[in-house]
């Protein structure tokens, strides 16, 4: 099975941490989604043409393309790939893009599952991370989907924010806890490089983050969901007993998929990755000239064991030491399992055949896998 991810390259605004490809100027919209259908078209990145399972629109804001532009890219996309019935379709969706007759044209185009970057819902904070919407809007925008019948829900906060207190952080999470909201996906603010906070914090305009800050509403948040149900199924994530994101899970999983639109990657699920130019005039040309601008890169043995070291241990499952056996040979599980031995069991723990993170571990878990990485 395989996923395919579709990049729409528009925002708004800016916001001030964000580091993705976007452009505040839709001007090159009608020319990207010409050149978009275009890769569709000629993609064949794979020599199989294996049956997919999930489709993901992301960005930049997906959520501003109009009917006839959805419509387009799914009649491609059908034409084009093997899609299996229950396919998960998921759009990323501002809240200030959500209205009733919207989310009716999403259903009517076959986009069953929504993902909503409502972030927080303080006007303060909206104010400062240079959001679209606004604090009615961030609460509205769940109602409405309820409303349109969307039960596949899921919904980004950031934990971190200058000046959000651990009370204000519980009211944000629990707000969603109290809606049913199926799945939460949340992120600690990051000083990322080319963002505006980076410039701020650079010129002493901005604070830096605050770290212990993020350690203790990171852990908070463990607390409140696993205590109210959800599953803590991969360090940013967290669901209701099945509502995991299909999509997200096939990265973690290393299963193949495809990245349509600039800046996106894909990955022959063995040892092949390629990724887009993340320019939209070049992507452009190059599509009008029927070339797909893309590089690609052959991963090494070393590099595929370091990769899922590095997904699996951000996974609850954990990194499955009969597979890591069973793919790379006995030497390297050992190796492995020697490694993990030097860890503290408050952070890194053997647990049938599995090496799986601590809540505590989880605070330290890019420094864990960068430490148990092969060369």
């Amino acid at each position: 099975m395989a996923g395919i991810y579709i990049h729409i390259p528009f925002c708004k605004q800016a916001c001030v941490y964000c580091n993705f490809h976007f452009s505040t100027s839709l001007k090159q919209k009608n020319d990207l989604i010409s050149a978009l259908l275009k890769e569709i078209e000629l993609t064949s990145l794979f020599e199989e043409n294996p049956p997919v399972e999930t489709i993901y629109l992301g960005g930049g804001t997906p959520s501003i393309l109009d009917e006839n532009e959805l419509t387009a890219i799914f009649n491609a996309l059908f034409k084009k790939f093997h899609i299996k019935d229950a396919v998960e379709v998921t759009l990323e969706a501002n809240p200030d893009d959500i209205h009733l007759p919207q989310l009716l044209t999403w259903k009517k185009a076959g986009i069953n599952r929504l993902s909503i970057g409502i972030q927080s819902f303080y006007e303060r904070d909206l104010q400062w991370m240079k959001r679209a919407h606004n604090a009615q809007q961030a609460g509205e925008s769940l109602v409405l989907a309820h409303q349109a019948g969307f039960e596949n829900i899921s919904v980004d906060l950031i934990y971190g924010i200058p000046g959000l207190t651990d009370q204000e952080w519980q009211e944000n999470v629990f707000k969603l806890v109290a809606m049913g909201v199926p799945h939460i996906s949340s992120y600690a603010l990051t000083v990322e490089p080319s963002t505006a906070l980076h410039h701020l914090v650079n010129k002493k305009k901005q604070p830096d983050v605050d770290t212990e800050q993020q350690s203790r509403q990171f852990l908070q948040l463990i607390q409140w969901l696993t205590g109210n149900g959800y599953e803590h199924y991969e360090i940013s994530n967290f669901s209701l007993p099945g509502k995991r994101s299909r999509h997200n899970s096939s990265y973690w999983q290393g299963k193949p998929y495809y990245g349509l639109g600039p800046s996106a990657h894909s990955f022959d699920g063995i040892n092949i990755r390629y990724w887009n130019i993340a320019n939209n005039s070049v992507y452009i040309r190059s599509l009008h000239k029927n070339m797909i601008p893309f590089e690609k890169e052959i991963l090494t043995p070393t590099q595929r064991v370091n990769e899922y070291i590095m997904t699996a241990l951000r996974t609850s499952e954990g990194i499955n030491l009969q597979l890591v056996e069973e793919k790379f040979g006995t030497e390297l599980k050992n190796k492995i399992t020697w490694q993990a031995a030097r860890f503290d069991a408050t952070k890194l723990i053997l647990q049938n055949d599995f090496l799986k993170l601590t809540d505590e571990g989880k605070l330290f878990a890019d420094g864990i896998a960068a430490d148990m990485f092969q060369d």
